[in-house]
């Protein structure tokens, strides 16, 4: 089995476009890890055919957001091999963010693949993979700089208001999800005291009571009232431009502008309010544009642990390979045994000798294997290990053990209780992509 992960980002696409793909996930079948955020949208999962699993992801995808398929392959990369964790761990550090370092996406990793464990059993190697991944952004938030800045789309944008007294705004936020609780404690933090919440979903009276905020029932009474606004809902139900309007008409704020920030991929307010006297309009795109370089050094040393982690964890994923590969010879070695003992046995009876004779061929049979288990760790460690399979394949035809016994490998009880620039080709040209 061969990990594998079509990913579709802010790199290579405008954020509409992320958005419309995000939307799809629902409507994908098959056994696939969706990580989904504000700014990417990639699928996760391990198959002996991986551009195969690709096409067919995609068609699925296509039926979901009634993209044209062809379409949908020009969106995305298709990364598989060791390419797949250089990239995830990267990406759950905070290195391939749009603003270098955050700390939301951590979570999201996490919680990707929890989603996807309610849904179907995760292979062993793909819910691995996200377990090491959650364990090497924790690693890079505590052994680097890049994870005390705390920095996040939702602590740029704020800083880009350019607000100072951070005690005389009053908030309202539009949304009850994580981003909404993260956008909630960094207001706090800041000194905000006057946080009310809207829900367009109806959520609104039990978050705002697990926060100790006060809840809306109606938002035009709320910007009316507000100085800031915070969009992180990715509703449907976009705030429109009347709405604004009137709320400016009647606002308690006098003079003051209202600066709102839309976090929303789909955009929670209509980007044209940012034409309207007194309103000033800040987009997850700008956020992004203006989001500061980290320190080269800190960088640095963070994908310095990310590459580390991968090349541990190719190691480890090559080692169980092997240990598959062992236990299949072993098992196709010792059923040949049991057929020529109980061949014998039927024909002789079972003696004294007999017994001696079988002890003297299972302890051989032991002894016959040790070279070749030894050569396949040997190998496994020099990255070797698809040559000890195919030998194995044409030596005694036992490929399709060797297959099913990986497939059926899970983490260890230790590693399913954890809580917490790859190489790629186009999905276009899917019989030719790559692995390192």
């Amino acid at each position: 089995m061969v990990l594998f992960a079509l990913v579709a980002t802010h790199a290579d696409n405008d954020l509409e476009t992320v958005a419309r793909l995000s939307g799809g996930a629902s409507g994908v079948h098959g056994n696939a890890v969706v990580l989904a955020t504000c700014n990417r949208f990639e699928l996760y999962g391990s198959s002996t055919d991986p551009a195969a699993a690709a096409i067919g992801l995609l068609e699925s995808l296509a039926e979901s957001t009634g993209m044209e398929q062809a379409t949908l392959e020009s969106h995305f990369r298709l990364l598989h091999g060791s390419a797949v964790p250089r990239h995830l761990f990267a990406v759950a550090a905070g290195l391939d963010s749009a603003v270098v370092g955050e700390r939301e996406i951590a979570g999201q990793v996490r919680r990707a693949l929890i989603e996807a464990q309610s849904r179907f059993a995760v292979p062993g190697p793909t819910a691995k993979l996200f377990q090491v991944a959650s364990r090497t952004a924790k690693k890079v938030g505590s052994d680097t700089a890049l994870g005390s800045q705390g920095r996040s789309v939702v602590s740029v944008a704020l800083e880009m208001t350019g607000r100072t007294k951070w005690t005389d705004q009053r908030a309202v936020v539009h949304g009850t999800g994580a981003y909404a609780g993260a956008t909630v404690a960094l207001l706090k933090e800041r000194g905000v005291r006057e946080i009310a919440v809207y829900s367009p979903s109806g959520r609104a009276p039990e978050f705002a009571a697990a926060r100790g905020l006060t809840a809306v029932e109606s938002l035009t009474d709320a910007l009316a009232w507000a100085t800031l606004a915070v969009g992180c809902s990715g509703s449907e139900q976009r705030v429109s431009l009347e709405v604004v309007r009137d709320a400016r008409r009647r606002s308690l704020a006098g003079d003051e502008p209202l600066t709102v920030i839309d976090l929303a991929l789909t955009h929670d307010f209509d980007p044209a309010i940012g034409e309207l006297p007194g309103v000033e309009l800040l987009s997850l795109e700008s956020v992004r544009l203006a989001a500061p370089a980290e320190q080269e050094a800190t960088v640095e040393q963070a994908r310095s642990i990310v590459s580390d982690a991968a090349a541990d964890f190719d190691l480890e994923q090559a080692k169980r390979s092997m240990d598959s590969a062992i236990v299949a010879l072993r098992q196709h070695t010792l059923a040949v045994l049991d057929v020529e003992l109980e061949r014998v046995r039927t024909q002789h009876g079972c003696t004294a000798a007999a017994e001696e004779v079988e002890f003297a061929l299972r302890r051989m049979v032991k002894q016959l294997l040790h070279v070749p288990t030894v050569r396949a760790k040997q190998l496994a460690a020099e990255g070797r290990g698809e040559e000890f399979n195919a030998a194995l394949e044409a030596l005694y035809g036992i490929g399709e053990s060797v297959r099913g016994l990986a497939d059926s490998a899970v983490p260890s009880e230790s590693e399913s209780s954890e809580s917490s620039g790859p190489e790629s080709c186009p999905v276009e040209r899917l019989g030719h992509e790559q692995s390192a």
